[in-house]
């Protein structure tokens, strides 16, 4: 991979819908006949940490201008449906409709070890109270919406943009929220209760990590470069964490209001030993999901290649 001091290639800029800016870095000798590469991530503390690298442009792909996409993970789901992102974020749920585009990189994967996607109530509740009620979801694509499906069969649910979740069962709009992201950690301050944890109940039943998020790279760029990016993306990754103070830091300004210490536990949880790499627990743990799934009916049969 290419330091930004080292190499004339390099053009970033990222573009965030959310936050509604438009931040550049380009190098003055950038080659305009560079390839763009569009990335999505979401707007997450550590989506951010695994970034940095890339954001502030100490690392780059020679030849290739890198366009961050920022958007909620159902959104980004969505686009790869579509195939709108040469390199994007994707929930492992949605990865199953595009396995047949995307080519799944074995880096940068967010994967629970007994820990995930909870369901939230104003009342603790136990499973067959919780099959009655109405259950915000984060997006019908999303791993976590899948999980609940297969927890507690067909219940009734009511999709919200994730960080609208917690405040609507606060205020008594819904019955239950799923929650996702760093809410699994900040949904007791609106003194709500966790009635199933999804992450938990996974691992009860497979002792396997949980694939919640995966990166994955489209498959007509080839494979060559999806390793090329897959490189980039471990570097990138391996950077923040020998840098951690500085990588936390940029995160930070993804952390809706979060308290540090709660985003460097979040950050922790999900940018762990297999977000550098899968490797065949990470791949035993997705295969399981599909299995299991596609098994219940919830999804076709998956097969997908890696780089």
């Amino acid at each position: 991979m290419a330091n930004l001091a080292q190499d004339s290639l390099h053009s970033v800029i990222i573009y965030s819908k959310l936050y509604k800016k438009v931040e550049t870095l380009i190098d003055p000798k950038v080659d305009t006949l560079a390839m763009r590469i569009r990335i999505g991530r979401s707007p997450d503390p550590d989506d951010a940490f695994m970034y940095y690298a890339m954001i502030s442009g100490k690392l780059g792909l020679p030849g290739y201008e890198l366009v961050h996409v920022t958007e909620d993970i159902e959104t980004l789901n969505v686009k790869a449906m579509k195939s709108e992102l040469e390199v994007t974020a994707i929930s492992a749920h949605a990865y199953s409709d595009v396995a047949d585009k995307y080519y799944l990189m074995n880096v940068g994967g967010s994967l629970g070890k007994g820990y995930g996607p909870i369901v939230v109530t104003r009342n603790k509740l136990d499973l067959e109270k919780l099959k009655d009620c109405t259950i915000a979801i984060p997006g019908r694509y999303t791993t976590a919406s899948l999980l609940l499906r297969m927890a507690l069969g067909n219940v009734a649910t009511v999709e919200m943009r994730f960080d609208d979740i917690p405040r609507a069962v606060s205020d008594s709009e819904v019955d239950a929220g799923l929650i996702i992201h760093e809410g699994q950690l900040t949904y007791s301050s609106l003194g709500l209760f966790n009635s199933l944890d999804l992450g938990a109940w996974w691992d009860g039943e497979t002792n396997l990590p949980l694939p919640l998020g995966l990166d994955v790279v489209r498959k007509d760029l080839g494979k060559e470069f999806g390793m090329k990016f897959r490189d980039l993306l471990r570097e990138s990754i391996q950077y923040s964490l020998n840098r951690k103070e500085d990588a936390l830091k940029f995160a930070m300004k993804y952390a809706r209001g979060t308290p540090k210490e709660l985003v460097e536990k979040f950050v922790l949880m999900y940018v762990n030993d297999l977000t550098l790499d899968m490797g065949s627990t990470g791949i035993d743990g997705l295969n399981t999901l599909y299995s299991k799934a596609s098994g219940m009916g919830l999804i076709k049969p998956v097969e997908f290649e890696t780089v």
